[in-house]
């Protein structure tokens, strides 16, 4: 944990100063734009997450995505900009794979906060991809748990913390596309 820590620090301080939703004032835009952003990242991931990791359930993630984004409340939004999804190269070794999952899966924590924060202010909408499936602390503790089972050695670690670091990488480049995109960045002037 230690390692994925100190591996992916940087790249999570900068992507939570980047997403539409770090906006000073998120808006129903931001959030539609943010939840693009996630669909662009987690299709090319979904096949290889898809069966969940030992001990969890799997979780389908575009399924959430894809219903929040079809919700009446974003009707008339501007169009979204293409965005084609940056490769992640070694989804086939599994400790690779524990790095992404870790930042898919922690990505849910931090979506438990921004539920809170965002919740009435852009009500009507349920945010159910935020809200999720309750808390998503007991199922955190579950992925962790299984993370240190699987990933022991130094090559694992190694690997898990390179699939950790590229998952960030993948969406720092999603949110530069979508920030130097022709429209104004959504939620703010």
């Amino acid at each position: 944990m230690t390692a994925l820590r100190t591996a992916t620090a940087e790249r999570h301080s900068a992507l939570d100063t980047r997403t539409p939703l770090a906006a000073e004032s998120p808006d129903l835009r931001a959030y539609r734009d943010h939840l693009h952003l996630l669909e662009a990242w987690l299709a090319p991931l979904q096949p290889a997450l898809a069966d969940g990791q030992p001990g969890l359930p799997p979780r389908d993630h575009l399924a959430l995505i894809r219903a929040d984004l079809a919700h009446p409340a974003l009707d008339g939004l501007p169009a979204l900009p293409v965005l084609a999804p940056a490769p992640l190269p070694h989804l086939d070794d599994a400790a690779y794979r524990w790095g992404v999952a870790y930042v898919v899966e922690g990505s849910q924590l931090g979506g438990a906060v921004l539920y809170k924060r965002l919740a009435q202010r852009l009500a009507p909408h349920p945010l159910a991809y935020l809200r999720g499936d309750g808390s998503p602390g007991p199922r955190w503790q579950q992925f962790l748990a299984a993370l240190r089972a699987a990933v022991v050695t130094e090559r694992q670690i190694e690997q898990a913390c390179r699939g950790a670091r590229q998952a960030f990488d993948s969406l720092i480049w999603l949110v530069e596309r979508l920030n130097s995109s022709s429209a104004p960045p959504a939620g703010r002037p």
